[in-house]
């Protein structure tokens, strides 16, 4: 392991022994012990306790389990109980008492605890002064992933081309070269429109590739002119084209008011004249529509108060209102409609839309990526979305260097827009299961990922300053590459980080649209979906499945304004039905037809219909676990599923004619032997423990229901619910039989694999309010309830 650390440049700074890890939240019988070490990559605990060998692990290839790279800490904390001081402490500050507690407070939301009552005094404070120092570099060069750069090109091999694989199947286009912009054009059908290369070098404009799309009729002397008249010299660049033949632009603001004018008038020319319509161009000034950087930045420090960092409350309704005053579900909400308002103008009116914003680097990039989404099918595909995100936020120059703070010099800088992207992307993910070919892992997978800092997606502010940084620590380091810049990986090559076999885990089953690849028997393979068969999650429902989520009463966590609302109809207007927009008239047409997995897709914007992201803003909250379950994701959606075919099973016997028919068909879920029983969807497979097997158990019987086809169906699936049941695997050794208490029932952690063990901690809970939120669709009940309960 140690060899493996140096040859990608990791080297141990400080460590210190005899350190107890906190793992309980009241009491130390769960803490373990083990060596605290610095290195200049990660902070990591190397633990002395023996840990139970586990059948599935879900193995990060740079990252041990209790692991956290030095980009991901947000503040370091140390305490003395005896002298009750406490101290923020920053890079290359003094610490005048010596350390008895460390808390490291982490931007993926953990917080970490390890106490020094065993270790040396002098050992615990250099450890913790390493730690603040090295995870608050002053210079970009010294971000590790310069090192890790370096020791790829010295130890890569032949086959590899300055440390990069030069090949292996399908990749993600990196939009560097002119022929991803080629392949772009003729998939969108963008014939009037073509490859520029007038910033080849970054001659025009330092933010910008050096290839990009612009319209046919422009010619490249008129935009090398026309650069200095705009913010940062950022020439308007092209996104996408519908088959309507609009185009979506994103462009930043006239700097010059002497030439506003005409050059505003020269661009939306040059943009009709690519419409075989010839028709008007729409703008849509995104920094008066949408909330600005700071607010954001804002909305998620009141969020993480809310989820982690203050004890929950006793009072639910404080807890929730909490939630809400963050107003992070209003901006989720805010992006998704003004995306929607796009695609209607782009779809509805075929008419093209140019983005403006001040520099044309922070909001525009998630709206345009939001409109591709609900447009674009090839965009919801797992390469597709890589492409989205390489093309609309990497190459168009978010500033992932300020906006991450990973130098920690500027808080107002600090912004985390790619994380509320990724927020809304997940909301559209939540409402159609069958449209993305990724999976919820995924996105958190790639959130975190922000945080390894060794990619050159999220290390720079655009890619000049990617080659310009690269090449000057080739020249300091000696390596000889000439004018070309080092080669950092990006984040697409998942082999930096994972196995093949963890990779699966980024497929969505849901998924229709082709074929991928799952982990069967330990083996991974792949399984062909059809694009004509579509999910009975998005076609054919009932009211209370409609749009692939759960609608119910009780499965929602809705704004008080908006459930005061739905409850009392006479106080939303009355007699006096409100006057109905175009766009909103558009969307309603939509909805009334059966959603196209492969179509477009408009996400429901009512509060009711957004939902937190638990599996992201919830994985390290120990209340939010369930006792010996799967994962949320997993476990809601096989719930659903099996409420599905309830459903329609109640429907075929609502068919038949006769009692015996009704009665002679039982279900084949409730009555199937558990040695036929039919294997569960493929899911992410929960983690630290063994697999469990998945039993499906019927609730109590239910009363008799009428026969009839104008029953609810709703009140029938509340009526014949069905639950899972987690029965675990017998240790080895330990006897034969399952869930008959012999032997030590296998610990399965809720938001696989993303809470191992030692990362949920936190002090002084008072309780918490998420009994409800977690058990308002009895779905979420523990299985130690549900093994219980009695109607």
């Amino acid at each position: 392991m140690v060899g493996e650390e140096e040859k990608r440049g990791e080297i141990v700074v400080n460590e210190v022994n005899f350190v107890r890890k906190c793992i309980g939240v009241d009491s130390s019988q769960d803490d373990l012990w083990g060596k605290l070490i610095c290195t200049n990559f990660k902070v990591s605990f190397v633990t002395h306790n023996s840990l139970p060998q586990q059948n599935f692990r879900y193995v990060h290839r740079l990252l041990g389990e209790h692991d956290v790279p030095l980009a991901c800490v947000e503040q370091v904390v140390t305490v003395n109980d005896a002298k009750g001081k406490q101290k923020v402490l920053g890079s290359n500050q003094k610490l005048k008492f010596n350390p008895t507690e460390l808390i490291l407070y982490c931007k993926d939301l953990r917080i970490l605890r390890f106490r020094f009552d065993q270790a040396g005094p002098e050992g615990a404070k250099k450890v913790c002064l390493a730690i603040a120092h090295y995870s608050q570099p002053a210079d970009p060069q010294l971000l590790f992933g310069f090192e890790y750069a370096g020791s790829r090109y010295y130890n890569s091999s032949g086959e590899r081309v300055n440390g990069v694989d030069p090949g292996g199947g399908q990749q993600t286009a990196l939009f560097d070269r002119p022929s991803d912009w080629d392949r772009e054009i003729k998939r969108t059908g963008a014939s009037e429109w073509r490859v520029c290369s007038v910033n080849e070098g970054y001659v025009v404009s330092p933010s910008l590739p050096e290839y990009f799309v612009v319209p046919a009729s422009l010619a490249d002397q008129d935009l090398k002119q026309y650069a200095c008249s705009f913010t940062g010299q950022r020439i308007p660049l092209w996104c996408w084209n519908h088959p309507n033949g609009s185009a979506l632009v994103r462009m930043s603001s006239i700097s010059d008011p002497q030439q506003q004018r005409k050059l505003d008038q020269r661009i939306c020319t040059a943009i009709t004249k690519s419409h075989p319509q010839r028709s008007d161009v729409l703008k849509s000034d995104l920094d008066k529509q949408l909330p600005n950087i700071q607010e954001v930045q804002a909305a998620l420090l009141k969020l993480r108060q809310a989820c982690v960092i203050e004890p929950f409350e006793e009072s639910e309704e404080k807890w929730l209102s909490s939630l809400e005053a963050s107003r992070w579900m209003d901006y989720v909400r805010a992006f998704l409609k003004h995306a929607v308002e796009v695609v209607y103008s782009l779809e509805g009116k075929h008419t093209s839309v140019i983005l403006l914003e001040e520099e044309d680097r922070d909001l525009s990039c998630v709206v345009a990526c939001l409109v591709q989404l609900m447009l674009d099918p090839h965009c919801r595909s797992l390469l597709g979305f890589q492409a989205l995100v390489q093309k609309e936020w990497v190459m168009a120059g978010h500033r992932f260097l300020d906006r991450c703070n990973h130098l920690k010099k500027n808080d107002k800088e600090e912004s985390p827009l790619f994380l509320l992207f990724l927020d809304c992307v997940w909301q559209l993910l939540n409402q159609y299961p069958s449209a993305f070919e990724f999976s919820e892992t995924y996105l958190t997978v790639l959130s975190d990922s922000m945080w390894v800092p060794v990619f050159s997606t999220f290390l720079f502010n655009c890619p000049k300053q990617r080659a310009d940084y690269s090449r000057d620590f080739a020249r300091s380091r000696s390596i000889p590459l000439g004018d070309q810049a080092l080669r950092f990986p990006p984040v697409w090559d998942w082999s930096q980080q994972f196995s093949p076999k963890d990779q699966t885990l980024f497929n969505n089953p849901l998924y229709v649209g082709k074929s991928a690849t799952c982990v069967q028997n330990g083996a991974v393979k792949s399984f062909k979906r059809t694009k004509k068969s579509y999910s009975s999650t998005l076609r054919g429902l009932p009211p209370a499945l409609r749009n692939g989520q759960l609608l119910s009463e009780v499965d929602t966590l809705p704004r008080r304004n908006s459930l005061v609302l739905r409850l009392r109809p006479e106080l939303g207007g009355g007699a006096r039905e409100p006057c109905e927009s175009p766009c909103e008239r558009f969307m309603r047409e939509r909805f009334s037809r059966p959603a196209e997995p492969q179509g477009t897709l408009l996400p429901q914007l009512l509060p009711s219909h957004l939902a937190l992201w638990r599996l992201y803003f919830l994985r390290w909250v120990p209340e939010a676990r369930i006792p010996r379950g799967g994962p949320p994701a997993a476990y809601h959606k096989l719930s659903l599923l099996v409420d599905e075919i309830h459903t329609l099973q109640s429907r075929l016997r609502n068919y038949s004619s006769g009692p015996h028919n009704a009665t002679s068909s039982p279900s084949a879920l409730t009555s199937t032997p558990s040695s036929r029983r039919p294997p569960p969807v493929p899911a992410p497979a929960p983690a630290p423990a063994p697999s469990p097997i998945l039993a499906l158990v019927p609730a109590p019987k239910p009363p008799q229901r009428p026969q009839s086809l104008s029953q609810p169906d709703q009140q029938q699936q509340h009526q014949g619910r069905m639950y899972f049941r987690v029965s675990s695997l017998a240790l080895p050794g330990s006897g034969s039989g399952s869930g008959s208490g012999s032997g030590t029932p296998d610990y399965l952690s809720s938001s696989f694999p993303f809470s191992p063990v030692g990362n949920l901690c936190r002090r002084g809970l008072l309780g918490t309010p998420l009994s409800k939120l977690l058990s308002g669709a009895r779905i979420w009940l523990s299985t130690e309830t549900l093994a219980n309960e009695t109607l």
